[in-house]
Parts: C-alpha cells; sequence; structure tokens
C-alpha cells in the first residue's frame, strides 16, 4: 500500500504545476457534473482526490455560503496548486488518503471524485471509506470530463472489458461498497456514475 501510494504521489507531483493548463476547457464539464450530484444549500460535500481544485468553486456555488466543501488529496504539489489558484477559498483542503479520512461517519451529505477510482490501490476499501463517511441516502459522483474510450485513445491503449470503470465491473463493485447506482454514463465527452449511500 505505502508503495502504491508513493507511485500515486509520484506521478501527481511530477505532472501538478501543469495540471489546469493541460486541460483548460474541462471547466464546463466539471460544473455540469456537480449540478448532477443534486446538493442543496447547507449541504456537506467532499471532493475526494481534489487534486488542483477544480471542482471547488461549483461544489462552493451548489453549497453556498451555509455549506462546507471539503478537499482532500494525497499530493502536496497538487494541493500547492490549488492554494496558487486560490481555490482554497472555496473549500477546507485536506493532505489524506481518501481511504482513511479524518472526517466524522455519515457527516457528509456527499462526495464528488473526478478520475479518483482508477488511482485507488485498493478501490472496494476507498468507496466503503467513502461511504462510511456519508449518511445514509447520500450521493457519490464518480466523473471524468473525458470517456472512457476516448481516455483510452487519447493515453495511446485499447479500452478492455476488465476496466475498472466499466459498468459491469463498477456496479457490483460500488454496492459491494455500500453503495446504489442510479446512472452510469459513458460518452466520448465525460463518464459520471451517480450512486446513493445505502442505508
Amino acid at each position: 500500500m505505502s508503495d502504491d501510494r508513493t507511485h500515486v504521489q509520484e506521478f501527481f507531483a511530477a505532472r501538478a504545476a501543469a495540471w489546469d493548463s493541460r486541460f483548460p476547457d474541462d471547466g464546463p464539464a466539471y460544473t455540469a457534473a456537480v449540478a448532477e450530484l443534486g446538493l442543496r444549500e447547507g449541504d456537506r460535500v467532499l471532493d475526494a482526490g481534489c487534486g488542483t481544485g477544480r471542482a471547488l468553486a461549483p461544489l462552493r456555488a451548489a453549497v453556498g455560503p451555509s455549506g462546507v466543501v471539503l478537499g482532500a488529496d494525497l499530493t502536496p504539489a497538487m494541493l500547492a496548486a490549488a492554494v496558487r489558484a486560490g481555490r482554497d477559498r472555496d473549500a477546507r483542503l485536506l493532505l489524506t488518503d481518501v481511504a482513511a479520512l479524518p472526517v466524522r461517519s455519515e457527516s457528509l451529505d456527499a462526495v464528488f471524485a473526478a478520475g479518483l477510482i482508477a488511482h485507488l490501490p485498493e478501490p472496494g476499501r476507498g468507496l466503503r471509506e467513502l461511504a462510511r463517511v456519508v449518511r445514509p441516502g447520500g450521493r457519490l459522483a464518480l466523473f471524468h470530463p473525458i470517456g472512457r474510450a476516448a481516455l483510452a485513445a487519447r493515453q495511446g491503449r485499447r479500452i478492455t472489458p476488465d476496466d475498472l470503470r466499466a459498468e459491469p465491473r463498477l456496479r457490483p463493485l460500488l454496492h459491494g461498497s455500500g453503495w446504489r447506482t442510479t446512472s452510469y454514463v459513458d460518452e466520448d465527452s465525460r463518464f459520471l456514475a451517480l450512486a446513493v449511500r445505502e442505508s
């Protein structure tokens, strides 16, 4: 596990400074995905694996000034980039592993996770931890601003049936982790799986 954590940190630390400039047009996709999470004024939400914080402003706008927005990431350089971009004004940033969150059980209304699941060394454990901190009936959005096939093409690889985000794999993984899938969209312009925390 520590080797996996170190690998993730090294991967993102090397890319943190240029991350936002590599993907400058993703903002509207993040805003649209946050809207589908169905947040309300005063809700408490976590951006799990927040990176440079591209979802934090739309999350803050959705929950308003009375809501709580947390951004959690494992890589100090990504959080530093979020601070440089001024995104720490929209959320409290936590340097932590999302598989061991310093957050009370059932204290949040929702979790937003962009690009997270592919970087979890133990996806089931990570999803169970996200379920732990969300109240029953709370919501989860697993998002990526590009679909699985388009992402595979960008990376020069082929999409395979054993891809963790393939619907036949993701639904049972979510279910076994305390979540019930309510929506699954995988198209060139986005990937978005929505789930509800089971009782």
